[in-house]
Protein backbone atom coordinates (compact mmCIF):
# COMPACT_ATOMS: atom_id res chain seq x y z
CA UNK A 1 0.00 0.00 0.00
CA UNK A 2 3.05 2.20 -0.11
CA UNK A 3 2.00 4.74 -2.77
CA UNK A 4 -1.76 4.28 -2.55
CA UNK A 5 -3.64 7.08 -0.83
CA UNK A 6 -4.39 6.18 2.79
CA UNK A 7 -8.07 6.96 2.20
CA UNK A 8 -8.25 4.57 -0.72
CA UNK A 9 -9.13 1.41 1.21
CA UNK A 10 -11.85 2.95 3.42
CA UNK A 11 -13.38 4.71 0.40
CA UNK A 12 -13.32 1.53 -1.66
CA UNK A 13 -14.89 -0.43 1.22
CA UNK A 14 -17.57 2.24 1.52
CA UNK A 15 -18.45 1.90 -2.18
CA UNK A 16 -18.61 -1.89 -1.78
CA UNK A 17 -20.76 -1.61 1.36
CA UNK A 18 -23.21 0.76 -0.34
CA UNK A 19 -23.34 -1.43 -3.43
CA UNK A 20 -24.06 -4.60 -1.46
CA UNK A 21 -26.64 -2.78 0.68
CA UNK A 22 -28.71 -2.45 -2.49
CA UNK A 23 -27.50 -5.56 -4.40
CA UNK A 24 -27.88 -8.33 -1.85
CA UNK A 25 -25.43 -11.12 -2.59
CA UNK A 26 -23.55 -12.26 0.51
CA UNK A 27 -21.23 -14.64 -1.32
CA UNK A 28 -20.21 -12.04 -3.92
CA UNK A 29 -19.77 -9.44 -1.19
CA UNK A 30 -17.47 -11.80 0.73
CA UNK A 31 -15.39 -12.51 -2.38
CA UNK A 32 -15.19 -8.81 -3.26
CA UNK A 33 -13.99 -7.82 0.22
CA UNK A 34 -11.48 -10.67 0.17
CA UNK A 35 -10.18 -9.47 -3.19
CA UNK A 36 -9.80 -5.93 -1.80
CA UNK A 37 -7.80 -7.27 1.17
CA UNK A 38 -5.46 -9.14 -1.18
CA UNK A 39 -5.04 -6.07 -3.39
CA UNK A 40 -4.28 -3.84 -0.43
CA UNK A 41 -1.65 -6.30 0.80
CA UNK A 42 0.10 -5.96 -2.57
CA UNK A 43 3.08 -3.60 -2.74
CA UNK A 44 1.96 -2.11 -6.07
CA UNK A 45 -0.09 1.09 -5.85
CA UNK A 46 -3.68 1.08 -7.08
CA UNK A 47 -3.86 4.29 -9.05
CA UNK A 48 -7.20 5.83 -9.87
CA UNK A 49 -10.48 6.49 -8.17
CA UNK A 50 -11.76 4.09 -5.49
CA UNK A 51 -15.16 3.92 -7.25
CA UNK A 52 -13.56 2.49 -10.39
CA UNK A 53 -11.58 -0.05 -8.39
CA UNK A 54 -14.62 -1.05 -6.33
CA UNK A 55 -16.64 -1.58 -9.51
CA UNK A 56 -13.77 -3.54 -11.04
CA UNK A 57 -13.50 -5.72 -7.95
CA UNK A 58 -17.22 -6.53 -8.06
CA UNK A 59 -17.10 -7.24 -11.81
CA UNK A 60 -13.95 -9.37 -11.53
CA UNK A 61 -15.31 -11.28 -8.51
CA UNK A 62 -18.58 -12.05 -10.29
CA UNK A 63 -16.73 -13.30 -13.35
CA UNK A 64 -13.99 -15.10 -11.43
CA UNK A 65 -16.02 -16.90 -8.80
CA UNK A 66 -19.40 -17.17 -10.49
CA UNK A 67 -18.20 -17.90 -14.01
CA UNK A 68 -20.59 -15.17 -15.04
CA UNK A 69 -20.36 -12.59 -17.76
CA UNK A 70 -20.92 -9.39 -15.82
CA UNK A 71 -22.75 -9.14 -12.53
CA UNK A 72 -25.68 -11.60 -12.50
CA UNK A 73 -29.07 -9.87 -12.42
CA UNK A 74 -27.61 -6.42 -13.02
CA UNK A 75 -27.37 -4.52 -16.28
CA UNK A 76 -24.01 -2.98 -17.15
CA UNK A 77 -25.64 0.46 -17.36
CA UNK A 78 -26.90 0.05 -13.78
CA UNK A 79 -23.40 -0.87 -12.63
CA UNK A 80 -22.04 2.21 -14.41
CA UNK A 81 -24.65 4.45 -12.82
CA UNK A 82 -24.12 3.09 -9.33
CA UNK A 83 -20.35 3.58 -9.31
CA UNK A 84 -20.29 6.62 -11.60
CA UNK A 85 -17.72 5.13 -13.98
CA UNK A 86 -17.88 3.76 -17.51
CA UNK A 87 -17.93 0.08 -18.42
CA UNK A 88 -14.57 0.65 -20.08
CA UNK A 89 -13.12 1.68 -16.73
CA UNK A 90 -14.88 -1.19 -14.95
CA UNK A 91 -13.55 -3.76 -17.41
CA UNK A 92 -10.03 -2.28 -17.27
CA UNK A 93 -10.02 -2.35 -13.47
CA UNK A 94 -11.47 -5.89 -13.46
CA UNK A 95 -8.71 -7.07 -15.79
CA UNK A 96 -6.11 -5.45 -13.52
CA UNK A 97 -7.75 -7.03 -10.45
CA UNK A 98 -7.57 -10.47 -12.08
CA UNK A 99 -3.94 -9.97 -13.08
CA UNK A 100 -2.95 -8.87 -9.59
CA UNK A 101 -4.90 -11.67 -7.91
CA UNK A 102 -3.37 -14.25 -10.22
CA UNK A 103 0.11 -12.98 -9.37
CA UNK A 104 -0.62 -12.79 -5.64
CA UNK A 105 -2.24 -16.21 -5.51
CA UNK A 106 0.42 -17.64 -7.86
CA UNK A 107 -2.13 -19.20 -10.19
Amino acid sequence: MSMTDRNFEPECKDFLRRFFDSYRDDALQKQSLKALRFLMANDRPLLGKPAGWAAGIVYASANRYRNACGVPGLLNKDLEEFFGVTMGTIRNRAARVNTLLDALLDI
